[in-house]
């Protein structure tokens, strides 16, 4: 099968959770682990690592919603600690859940498209 003619757009087929090179096959077996390879096209998914990315786009996107809706509940209601702490628990929860998963498959396609290997330190 000839990979190069047809190449998919990383940053969707990454966020659907598919295979980085034929769009396919699925990216994920469990929530957050990645297949062995694509049950499509046999690429191997052994290589790819998006390590710490994900978490730290989730706490970056996560953080600034929970923070500026905090922010605008107290300057237009100012509502008790408690219901600030049921909003932001729940809503830091849900929206990491919901981001942490496409957000690792579009780092996984992205490492794809752009040949993204380990940094390694030459004398």
């Amino acid at each position: 099968m000839d990979h190069s003619q047809h190449r998919p757009e990383p940053i969707p087929t990454g966020l659907r959770g598919r295979c980085p090179r034929c769009g396919e096959g699925h990216l994920f077996k469990g929530f957050l682990t990645l297949r062995p390879s694509c049950e499509a096209c046999g690429l191997d998914y052994a290589n790819f690592d998006s390590a710490d990315g994900p978490a730290f786009f989730v706490m970056s996107i996560v953080g600034l919603v929970v923070v500026g809706l905090a922010l605008w509940m107290e300057i237009t209601y100012e509502p008790p600690i408690w219901v600030h702490a049921l909003v932001a628990g729940s809503l830091s929860i849900g929206l990491s859940l919901l981001l942490v998963r496409p957000l690792k498959g579009m780092l996984v396609a992205l490492q794809y498209a752009n040949k993204a290997e380990q940094g390694r330190f030459e004398p």
